[in-house]
């Protein structure tokens, strides 16, 4: 593995280590912020060893190739389920240490990490200027919050762990609230959405085309 591809904070947030990316091209400096996007892996990378989170999706990629932003892709404890507190938490931790645009803060994850995409945007939907959960699911009585958010889904029609219909309700009820959210539908996919929509070079664009006002 190419250890000089991401950087591993000495501090840590309540127990949360995480990774950060940072392109090639970074330079600390007050004139250039760069973009940041948030990942929050499934339940399978939970432990303390920071590597699994490297095993799928954008770390797996970011691990190889260069990305036109900041990466920060946290390692939930073996045994809990992500936070929304901490999550925002690593996020200003990453926003304090780095030149990161505020304006530009994106959050995605997949499976455990989905259902965390979704639960931390109803949360703090002012924190993100767009947002990407895969295969998740939330509490759609909450989804009216998202309803000025860009949304984009992804689920996979065959998916036997978390139904397709956890993302259609979701998406459905922010929609129904006056948002703007849309889901893509793997019609052959079981539940490994992440990795067609991560190699897809048209969700980093549709995330960058986005800002928040600040």
């Amino acid at each position: 593995m190419r250890q000089e591809k991401y950087i591993i904070p000495k501090d840590a947030v309540i127990g949360y280590h995480y990774l950060v990316f940072i392109p090639s091209t970074y330079k600390k400096s007050k004139k250039t912020n760069w973009p940041l996007i948030v990942f929050l892996h499934g339940a399978f990378e939970r432990g303390n060893n920071l590597d699994d989170v490297t095993r799928n999706a954008l770390p797996k990629l970011a691990v190889k190739e260069e990305f036109p932003f900041i990466i920060v892709a946290p390692q939930c404890p073996l045994g809990n389920h992500w936070n929304p507190d901490q999550i925002i938490e690593i996020t200003d931790n990453v926003i304090n240490d780095y030149c990161i645009n505020e304006s530009q803060i994106y959050l995605t994850g997949l499976s455990m990490g989905g259902y965390a995409t979704w639960q931390t945007a109803c949360r703090y939907p002012a924190k993100y200027a767009a947002i990407i959960p895969i295969c998740g699911g939330g509490n759609a009585s909450q989804a009216f919050k998202l309803k000025n958010l860009p949304v984009w889904a992804f689920h996979g029609e065959k998916d036997n762990v978390i139904p397709v219909q956890q993302s259609v309700d979701m998406v459905e009820a922010v929609n129904n609230a006056g948002g703007n959210a849309k889901l893509t539908v793997y019609p052959h996919a079981f539940h490994d959405s992440w990795t067609e929509t991560f190699e897809n070079n048209e969700i980093y664009d549709w995330l960058l085309s986005h800002k928040n006002e600040i």
